[in-house]
């Protein structure tokens, strides 16, 4: 069997095994409800919230994808700022211990007091809520990085330089591809913290996303549409996970041979 073919059949596979995992998972959830008896206020049952979903599609899937407008772009803007970051700093020690103290001191801002700065700066606008995002996602991927690129080791660095290799040419043929799998594991984190920022950017006020659906479902009690906001946020989430590391499987290919 073909490499080619080897990561298919276990791609497929692991999507079978999901798939498995929800159905499963949905039967409980429907068969919890009914058998305990538990009251819709406190947990409806999933084919009630699915039917609620299916009644009013329009709200969800421009909600949805609203929210996954704002997701990616604060995730692509995390992810090319915090590996700069890191390259920055693995580059220059001053800039370092300089900057790096300030970017520990922005992650001990709450959210919430960042966030209504910025909506008071850019409005309620889809840029705004990216930078909600983007501001959960740079810390984490800057650290891995820089992380990743610190544990290279030494001796294959005095190697390289023995061959005449120059400072660009140890970052990209060595450096970086050795810190993808610590990239990596930060961008899986930052895929569920763009998320996040991206719907608590949506409740300082906006009139789409799944955050605003949350709040008016919140506000006026409707549990059944508050669940159905849930669970389409998971969807996103699950969905934005699954193929961030997808993309790991990919890049970070040796990881398997090991």
């Amino acid at each position: 069997m073909s490499k080619a073919a080897a990561m298919l059949r276990s791609a497929a596979l692991t999507t079978l095994r999901g798939a498995a995992a929800i159905l499963i998972a949905a039967a409980l959830w429907e068969a919890v409800v009914v058998m305990g008896n538990i009251k819709p206020y406190y947990l409806p049952r999933l084919s009630d919230i699915v039917m609620s979903i299916v009644a009013v599609p329009d709200a969800y899937i421009a909600g949805f994808l609203r929210t996954m407008s704002e997701t990616l772009l604060g995730f692509a803007m995390g992810v090319v700022v915090g590996v700069a970051n890191g390259v920055l700093f693995k580059q220059s020690r001053t800039l370092r211990e300089l900057i790096f103290p300030l970017f520990v001191i922005s992650q001990t801002i709450p959210v919430i007091a960042f966030g209504a700065v910025v909506v008071l700066w850019f409005g309620n606008t889809i840029l705004a809520k990216a930078l909600i995002a983007f501001y959960l996602t740079f810390f984490p991927v800057t650290v891995n990085t820089l992380n990743g690129m610190d544990a290279v080791d030494q001796r294959q660095v005095d190697l390289l330089r023995s061959f005449g290799a120059t400072r660009w040419q140890l970052l990209f043929r060595l450096q970086l591809p050795a810190a993808l799998p610590q990239i990596f594991v930060a961008l899986r984190l930052a895929c569920t913290l763009s998320l996040l920022g991206a719907i608590a950017g949506e409740w300082f006020g906006d009139t789409t996303g799944l955050g605003v659906l949350l709040l008016q479902a919140m506000y006026n009690e409707q549990v059944i549409a508050l669940w159905a906001a849930i669970l389409m946020s998971g969807l996103l989430g699950t969905s934005f996970y699954g193929l961030v590391a997808l993309a790991e499987r990919r890049v970070v290919f040796w990881r398997s041979e090991l």
